[in-house]
C-alpha cells in the first residue's frame, strides 16, 4: 500500500504581534520570520517524520527549490512535484498572537495550477487500496477525488480551509474525513459535536471520521462506534502546525495498522509537542521524539 499526498507547499511569513489585527487597526510586529509551509508540506513532514513513505504532488514555484530540498531531505519521494517556471510558489502570512493563537492569510500561487493531465500522470502509478491524501489548498480537488475513487484508493480528505464549494466535490468518494469542529459545522450544519458525528455518518455512511476538538481533543467514528482522545496538556507557543501534525501522524498509525486508541494517543502527543514550537513545518517533531515522550 504506498500514500501520495496531494496537497499545497507554501512560503510563510510568520509575524509575532501582541494582539491579532482588528479591520482599519495598524500594528507593529515584533519579529517576522520566513518558514516552509502549506497545508499539504506539512502533512508529507508530519507523515514522513512518523516513519512512512509519503509521495508528495504538487506544483511550486522556481522560488520554492528549498521547499522540495526539506522534503527530500526528510525522505518524502518528489517525484511528482512540479516545478513551474513562469509562477511563484503559494504563501502564507501568518499572525501569531502572545498566546501563540494565529490567523492566516493565503495566496495560492503555483497550488492553484494544477490540471486534470497533471492528475492523470500522478495517479496513473497508483492502484486500488493505496491511499490518497487530500485538502482544500490547491486546484483540481473535485477532479482529483472523482479520479482516485475510480481506481479504487482510499480517499483522505481533510477539508482545510472549508469553503462552499467543498460541498460539490462528490464527498460521498471519501473514505475517511480528517477536519475540526468549524469544518464539520459547515459540511453538516450542526452546531455540536455530537450532532456533527450524527450527521457525518447519515449523509456519508461509508466514512470514517476524525473530529479535531481544540482543547477538548479529539474524536474518531465511524457511524456506530465513538472513539474519544482528551487534549494533552502544554504551554502553547505557536499552534500553526498543530493539526497538519495530528493528521500525519494518525495516519501514519493506522497505516502501521495501529488500533484507532493509540492512532489518536499518539497523534495528540505528537500535535502537542508541535505547538510549543514556532513554525509550521519546522516544529513537526520526529518520531522517537514522540515515542520518548
Amino acid at each position: 500500500m504506498k500514500i501520495v499526498n496531494y496537497g499545497s507547499l507554501n512560503i510563510d511569513y510568520t509575524f509575532r504581534v501582541d494582539e491579532i489585527v482588528r479591520p482599519g487597526q495598524t500594528i507593529a510586529a515584533s519579529r517576522v520570520t520566513r518558514f516552509p509551509g502549506g497545508k499539504g508540506m506539512n502533512q508529507s513532514l508530519a507523515l514522513a517524520r512518523a516513519g512512512m513513505l509519503v509521495f508528495h504532488a504538487g506544483s511550486i514555484g522556481t522560488d520554492g527549490l528549498f521547499l522540495k530540498e526539506l522534503l527530500e531531505k526528510d525522505g518524502v519521494d518528489c517525484r511528482y512535484l512540479r516545478v513551474l517556471e513562469d509562477t511563484g510558489t503559494g504563501s502564507a502570512f501568518i499572525q501569531v498572537d502572545r498566546n501563540g493563537q494565529n490567523c492566516i492569510v493565503l495566496n495560492g500561487g503555483a497550488n492553484r495550477m494544477n490540471t486534470a493531465e497533471d492528475c492523470e500522470q500522478v495517479l496513473r502509478d497508483f492502484d486500488p487500496g493505496d491511499w490518497i491524501l487530500l485538502q482544500n489548498e490547491i486546484s483540481g480537488v473535485k477532479g482529483i477525488i472523482d479520479a482516485a475513487w475510480k481506481k479504487g484508493m482510499r480517499v483522505i480528505f481533510n477539508p482545510s480551509p472549508m469553503t462552499d464549494e467543498v460541498l460539490d466535490y462528490g464527498l460521498e468518494k471519501v473514505s475517511l474525513f480528517l477536519m475540526n469542529e468549524d469544518e464539520g459545522m459547515r459540511i453538516t450544519g450542526k452546531e455540536d459535536t455530537d450532532g456533527i458525528v450524527r450527521a457525518m455518518a447519515e449523509k456519508y455512511p461509508g466514512a470514517e471520521i476524525i473530529l479535531t476538538l481544540g482543547e477538548k481533543g479529539s474524536l474518531w467514528s465511524d457511524g456506530k462506534r465513538v472513539v474519544r482522545q482528551p487534549a494533552l496538556r502544554v504551554r502553547a507557543v505557536d499552534t500553526t502546525g498543530a493539526g497538519d501534525t495530528f493528521t500525519g501522524y494518525v495516519l501514519a498509525c493506522l497505516a502501521r495498522g495501529c488500533s484507532v486508541e493509540e492512532s489518536l494517543e499518539v497523534a495528540a502527543k505528537a500535535s502537542a509537542i508541535t505547538v510549543t514550537r514556532q513554525g509550521a513545518a519546522s516544529a513537526i517533531p520526529a518520531r522517537a521524539e514522540v515515542e520518548a515522550g
